[in-house]
């Protein structure tokens, strides 16, 4: 069956956005949820268990608090309450903590670790999944069960001022509130005084119950400067004073209504070294949670190590707190601390109601839930319970009830920790099943798209795929026997359901005979490549040495990557993978480049160097150059095999240099920033720079990087462009100084000049003037076919519009990741690439490794905490969604972008367009990379 490449490559695709999707719905499972419930159907509480007696205890216990007020501090650390910076910006809050009618608690937050769900999770009580992060960005109603619906369904009047995430998730269910958004992460000041200027109004009202305030400016300064910046200080001192104000004003309202009062310090989140959140690291899971009421009495024990529990928890305590049912999807356990003071009865009540709650949500989503140790122990708990409440209505000696009633309490709050522990292990459990064969899928798809490559790049761009013949074979029959074998085998025998088990039968053989027909594809078309290969090898051709070496070396380095993948730890420290591969290769150039120079290629004899005369319309610099030093000829890459140019005198030296060059480079990178899981705290040179103590080598440093991004990417630029390109780089640098991060020569105190709005927008003219004047040329050379000159200086132009737009998002420290980039792309540019004559797959394959490599070199990592989302608001005044999401989004994958946009300039120049340059001449490099070009027959 012969198709067009286009059609292979979009059924191909197709195909593999259906592998995806299996795989991901495995990989997201369905969350642990109650079906039984309908909307509108209240669920009456469980009775009082009773043995023998009758107990009339069928409702729910009374409220435990009048008001509950809920500071929420986004971004807020157990360190800054419970530390050293506690004591020291948060006086009233640790005077709470050791001698105050409180308790704390450091509460465990599970990733992913952004607002949304953990504001979920602390009002529902259930384990958000991974794809909350996306809905994080526009957060949707939230139809689950949690303290809030069940407030509003009970009458309760709730107040709110904050993120407006709350507002979203939880519409029509305010009395009263003023939302505020929480992406602009430039504005630390005013998105908290937003909140504060409503409290001297609101607290001496009395027609409220529930009162929710969250503060985001000290999430947004960790954003900004990091959990070391001095801002943090003031940001703390801040909410000490509201912590003060809120409380000091429920105490006066205690003495006058004789009911207590709650008061609830907590944080969705913590914040990582660098000042992001999103991972598992302990500084962005451990979270503050300190319980503050004059119903608790002093506390006992070592208060400077508060005991650990689950974020989830809080659901269950707060619904007690209010007298309401717990959120039926809730994991969490009450913290008991909180009812302790209460009589054993309803103790035991509490507990019970708890373990209840948890006990059916079990049953609802673990099919053999009756083997399950908590529910075993709920049981007995039970029943046991019964007999206490039998002794406790007899009116027996109130020692032995109270040694029951203590015994009893144990085996409930066992009880309670086991379940929830089953169920949040049933919220990690994977599809397995559905993974695999996704898998499977993208597998053999990858393998055809790879087998099919050399008839796609053909002049005929046309494939001979095999589909027909396999499906009518023996082997696609046996393949399909044996999957629906094991579907069978697997489908009957997993304890617990999975996704293709659920799916009817026509819909899970379609998926069968899917995978059976592509494996026989697949092997047919192996076949063919296996007799195409021996037929070549049995005509006398000249072999290449050179190049099968190399493509080893890609070939086994994209399949150790690919490997790497299937463990965690090497996810999780993938920069190690890149940098050791990028290492690598230039190792292997080295070698190349030493045998090419001394050796010849083959080992043959020697090519001379020749220079050739100078072509129509070449610039007067180039031109002044010619005298002194021998010449390179950069000719463009032929189809077929050719000799390699082998040069002498000062060129050899520098092409034998290059590679060590770029090997020191990426040296220097590895220092600048630490990234990955196990050595992200450690020191690097990227926090000495921004520690306040250096800004004055920070800022030469800047300046320095500033000058050498001029000097790498004017040369090919048009006039106009270079005077944009020079105020462009003038404006990134008065936009940092602007905002405090380098310094002026003239400026020697430490004050802004701006906010550095104008600044930044000064450099988006620019980088929109470059990027116009570009598209104008490419559109031109679409138009005249002839103008290749314009297309060539288009696509350099756009390429330098993203370099200016990458040198003003980039922070003044990773400037030097973009000169370093610019110079490493040069130098394989001319001494390498056309030197050694490589082949345009070899060439790309190249610029992919060093992409990835250079997004960690960035500081980048797998884990959300690297996001710089400060990036996305250069310039900006307001929050934008579309803008900050385009910022953000380049500012972290810059890397890659600006190598595979050198990628499309270097392959797509003309095919006679050559100049002959000087090897010694350094500054010329950025003009000789771009006139570097490949024959498009190559391709």
């Amino acid at each position: 069956m012969r198709l067009g490449s286009g059609a292979f490559a979009a059924c191909c695709v197709v195909i593999e956005v259906l592998g995806v999707a299996l795989f991901l719905r495995g990989f997201f499972p369905a969350p642990i949820c109650f079906s039984s419930r309908t909307e509108n159907e209240a669920e009456p509480p469980a009775p009082e268990p009773s043995s023998g007696a009758s107990s009339n205890w069928t409702k729910l216990p009374p409220p435990l608090f009048s008001k509950i007020v809920i500071v929420l501090i986004d971004g807020l650390r157990d360190d800054f309450v419970f530390g050293s910076k506690g004591v020291k910006f948060m006086p009233y809050t640790t005077y709470l903590v050791e001698k105050g009618p409180s308790h704390s608690f450091v509460a465990e937050a599970k990733p992913p670790t952004v607002t949304m769900p953990r504001i979920k999770a602390l009002m529902t009580g259930s384990l958000p999944g991974f794809i909350d992060v996306v809905r994080n960005l526009n957060s949707p109603t939230l139809l689950e069960d949690s303290v809030i619906s069940r407030a509003r369904a009970a009458g309760k009047r709730i107040v709110f001022y904050g993120d407006e995430t709350w507002v979203k998730l939880f519409p029509k269910h305010f009395v009263e509130y003023d939302g505020t958004t929480s992406f602009f992460v430039s504005d630390y000041t005013e998105v908290d005084d937003n909140v504060t200027r409503h409290l001297d109004k609101v607290l001496k009202r009395r027609d409220w119950d529930m009162l929710i305030l969250h503060y985001l400016g000290l999430d947004h300064i960790g954003h900004i400067s990091g959990p070391s910046s001095p801002l943090i200080g003031h940001k703390l001192s801040e909410m000490d004073g509201v912590l003060m104000k809120v409380h000091t004003s429920l105490l006066s309202e205690e003495r006058e209504t004789l009911v207590p009062n709650l008061l609830v310090l907590c944080a969705d989140h913590g914040m990582a070294e660098t000042g992001g959140h999103g991972a598992s690291s302990p500084e962005e899971v451990n979270t503050p949670l300190v319980l503050i009421s004059s119903a608790f009495g002093r506390k006992h024990g070592d208060i400077r190590h508060p005991k650990h529990v689950q974020q989830t928890d809080l659901a269950a305590t707060l619904s007690i707190g209010l007298g309401l049912p717990i959120p039926e999807n809730s994991v969490g356990s009450l913290l008991f601390p909180v009812v302790e003071g209460k009589p054993m009865r309803e103790q035991l009540r509490f507990l019970h109601l708890n373990t209840v709650q948890l006990s059916k949500l079990l049953q609802e989503n673990v099919p053999s839930y009756k083997k399950d140790p908590g529910f075993e122990q709920f049981k007995v708990s039970e029943r046991l319970h019964g007999n206490w409440i039998r002794l406790y209505l007899e009116e027996s000696s109130s020692e032995v009830l109270f040694n029951l009633g203590s015994k009893l309490r144990r085996q409930y709050l066992d009880a309670l920790r086991t379940l929830s522990l089953s169920l949040s292990r049933q919220m990690a459990q994977y599809d397995v099943y559905s993974m695999v064969v996704g898998t499977v899928v993208v597998l053999e798809v990858l393998t055809l798209l790879l087998l099919s490559v050399p008839q796609a790049l053909s002049s005929k761009a046309e494939l001979d795929v095999p589909l027909l013949s396999p499906v009518f074979s023996l082997l696609f029959y046996l393949v399909l026997l044996v999957l629906s074998a094991l579907h069978v085998i697997v489908c009957t025998s997993a304890g617990s359901q999975c996704y293709l088990c659920s799916l009817s039968w026509p819909a899970a053989g379609g998926v069968m005979v899917l995978i059976s027909t592509l494996l026989c594809a697949v092997t047919s078309a192996l076949a063919k490549t296996l007799a195409r290969g021996k037929l070549l090898s049995q005509t006398p051709a000249r072999s290449s040495s050179r190049r099968s070496e190399l493509d080893l070396l890609i070939l086994l380095g994209t399949v150790g990557h690919v490997l790497s993948l299937g463990a965690s730890s090497f996810i999780e420290e993938e920069h190690q993978t890149w940098y050791f591969l990028v290492n690598t290769l230039c190792l292997a150039l080295c070698r190349e480049v030493c045998r090419s120079c001394f050796l010849g290629d083959d080992c043959g004899p020697q090519h001379g160097l020749h220079a050739e005369e100078e072509p129509e319309g070449a610039t007067p610099a180039l031109q002044a150059k010619r005298a002194g030093c021998s010449v390179l000829e950069l000719d463009t890459v032929s189809k077929g095999p050719s000799p390699v140019e082998v040069p002498s005198g000062c060129e050899r030296w520098m092409v034998l240099a290059s590679p060590w060059l770029v090997l020191t480079c990426c040296r220097l990178l590895r220092s600048l920033n630490q990234t990955g899981v196990q050595w992200a705290h450690r020191p690097d040179l990227g926090h000495w720079l921004t520690s306040s103590d250096h800004k004055a080598e920070l800022s030469v440093l800047a300046a320095l990087s500033l000058i050498m991004i001029f000097a790498l990417v004017q040369r090919r630029c048009s006039p106009a462009s270079k005077v944009a390109m020079a105020f462009g780089l003038l404006g990134v640098y008065c936009y940092r100084a602007a905002i405090g991060n380098v310094l002026f020569p003239w400026q020697q105190d430490n004050k802004d000049i701006s906010k550095g709005i104008t600044e930044a927008r000064f450099v988006y003219v620019f980088v929109l003037g470059i990027l116009f004047t570009g598209t104008k040329d490419l559109l031109k050379s679409q138009v005249i076919p002839t103008d290749s000159a314009a297309r060539t200086l288009g696509l350099w132009e756009v390429y330098s519009g993203l370099v200016l737009l990458a040198a003003l998002l980039f922070r003044p420290h990773n400037l030097p990741v973009l000169v370093l980039s610019l110079l490493v792309q040069a130098i394989l540019t001319t001494f390498v690439w056309r030197p050694l004559r490589h082949d345009a797959a070899e060439i790309t394959v190249m610029h992919y490794w060093f992409g990835q490599a250079f997004f960690y070199f960035q500081g980048n990592s797998n884990s959300i905490t690297t996001v710089d989302i400060s990036a996305g608001f250069v310039g900006l005044d307001t929050y934008m969604e579309i803008p900050a999401v385009f910022l953000t989004a380049f500012a972290t994958y810059a890397g890659p972008v600006l190598w595979a946009s050198h990628l499309v300039n270097f392959l797509s120049s003309e095919t006679n367009s050559f100049r002959i340059y000087h090897f010694g001449d350094i500054s010329a490099l950025p003009f000789i990379y771009m006139e570097c070009v490949f024959s498009k027959t190559s391709l």
